[in-house]
Order: structure tokens, then C-alpha cells, then sequence
């Protein structure tokens, strides 16, 4: 009988470690689960700069002065308003050069925390990253040379039309150009300045991005046709696993839109 009694006691000893073994490896996952979505914003007050990733060929958006080398635009002051949430002071941003190519591997990668890029947002996308609510809402544009007699789309049969490598200009004007009839085809580019010196030599017979964007490039030579396909909503976007840093983007997003910040910004950008 004593011997049944040890063995029970052995049993029940057995039984409680490995119920505080479990207890203990779920509240070091829970630990480590609360530690990971802090973690985001605490590296950015650790390093004490908010790096984002912003265009610098897009006037009015993000633009580099050739002649002072300083790039500024909305998407820039955009950015200003996030550190300033973060990290208390406007000026303690690191921004990056990025392409539509280049900017989704750079948020990937960790060289950057933001994207704020004229970044379309698209459910596809939404798999990869988190992005903010709309900051701003275009359509895609097409930019042709006056003198070339276009008036619309459909009077693009046959024509080549030049887009951004990854941009979603490509799909919305195929989309476009199937249910009217005509057939384009397309020749796609890493920069916009490359786009628009394609249009000016004949390369290609028009220039397609959103609007607002075209009208960075609007010169006497050029015209903008009325049109407009796919709505692009544009969001700030940052990597899947930094909830807390996407939580701080869309309250400073969403605080701007009440508080009319927001479209002071676009009015002082002379965005459209």
C-alpha cells in the first residue's frame, strides 16, 4: 500500500511540473509576443530617426532640387508629422530614395520603417504590408505631345504607351483599351524622368501614371487628356509585423483628416 502511495505521489508530482512547464512556455510566448509589437517603435525612439522611403521624382509628392540637392514635397511633410508622433521632433526623418520597383524590398529588407511613395493601395499588396487608410486619391492619366492629335484613348490603336516597372498604371489602361477595343502595348521604365524623355523623343506615344503625378511633368509641349481610370488611393505603408508603428501612422493620418491639417497640406502642394 505504501508503495502505491509513493508511486501516486511521484505521479502527481510529475503532472504538476509539466502544468507549470505549460503555463510557463505560454506566458514566455505571450511575453514575447507583447515585447515584438512594442519592439517596432522602440527601435525607432533607440535610433532616434525615422527612415522612410519617399519618391524623389515626383514634384509636389517628393522631389530632389537638382540645385540644392534637398527633397521636399507632401509626402515629405507627411513624414515631418509621423516623426514628430514618434519621436517628438519633425526633423528626425531619414528619407530614401525609391522606385515603384524598389520600394516593397526595401520595406523587407528593414532599410526602411515607411514607405510614403505615391504607394497605391491594392488588396494583393495588403498581403504584404500594412498600409495606412488614403491619404490622397488620383486616377490614372494619360500625358500625350499636342501636336500628336490624341484626344482620347481610343484614338490610341496601334500606339505604344510608356508606365513604371510594377506601378499599376499597366493594368488599369489594358483594362481601359479592352473594353473600348483598341490595342496598345507598353514599354515599361524605372523612372518617371526616363517615362517623360521617352515621350519627348518618340519612343513611345504617351505617358501613363495618375494625374496628379503627370502634372509634375506638364510642359508647352505636352497636354494631359481629361480621362481618368481605377482610382489610386495612396497609402503609408510599412512592414506586416510592425502593428504598432502602422496603429501610430493611422491615428497621425486620421487626426490630420479632422483636424483639416490634411488638406492644407494638399492646398499647399497645389496637388489636384
Amino acid at each position: 500500500m505504501k508503495k502505491v502511495s509513493i508511486l501516486a505521489a511521484v505521479f502527481v508530482m510529475i503532472m504538476s511540473l509539466l502544468v507549470i512547464g505549460c503555463g510557463s512556455s505560454g506566458s514566455n510566448s505571450n511575453a514575447g509576443k507583447d515585447s515584438g509589437q512594442a519592439a517596432d517603435i522602440k527601435a525607432i525612439k533607440d535610433r532616434g530617426v525615422l527612415k522612410v522611403g519617399v519618391k524623389v521624382d515626383v514634384p509636389k509628392f517628393g522631389f530632389k532640387d537638382p540645385a540644392t540637392g534637398k527633397v521636399d514635397g507632401m509626402e515629405i511633410d507627411l513624414a515631418k508629422a509621423i516623426a514628430k508622433k514618434i519621436l517628438g521632433d519633425e526633423n528626425k526623418i531619414d528619407v530614401q530614395a525609391v522606385t515603384a520597383k524598389t520600394r516593397g524590398p526595401l520595406l523587407d529588407n528593414g532599410e526602411v520603417d515607411l514607405v510614403i511613395a505615391t504607394f497605391t493601395i491594392t488588396d494583393e499588396r495588403k498581403q504584404s504590408y500594412n498600409f495606412s487608410d488614403p491619404y490622397f486619391t488620383d486616377g490614372v492619366a494619360l500625358m500625350v505631345k499636342k501636336n500628336s492629335g490624341i484626344q482620347s484613348l481610343k484614338d490610341m490603336n496601334g500606339k505604344k504607351i510608356g508606365v513604371a516597372q510594377s506601378a499599376t498604371s499597366k493594368k488599369a489602361i489594358q483594362d481601359a483599351a479592352a473594353k473600348d477595343g483598341v490595342k496598345v502595348s507598353f514599354l515599361e521604365f524605372g523612372t518617371y524622368p526616363e517615362i517623360k524623355t521617352a515621350l519627348d523623343s518618340g519612343r513611345i506615344d504617351c505617358f501613363s501614371v495618375d494625374g496628379a503625378i503627370l502634372f509634375g511633368y506638364l510642359d508647352d509641349s505636352t497636354v494631359i487628356l481629361a480621362d481618368r481610370y481605377t482610382p489610386q488611393e495612396y497609402g503609408v505603408a510599412s512592414k506586416k509585423a510592425n502593428t504598432n508603428l502602422a496603429k501610430v501612422v493611422n491615428d497621425t493620418i486620421n487626426d490630420m483628416k479632422k483636424s483639416g491639417e490634411l488638406d492644407k497640406l494638399i492646398q499647399k502642394w497645389g496637388l489636384k
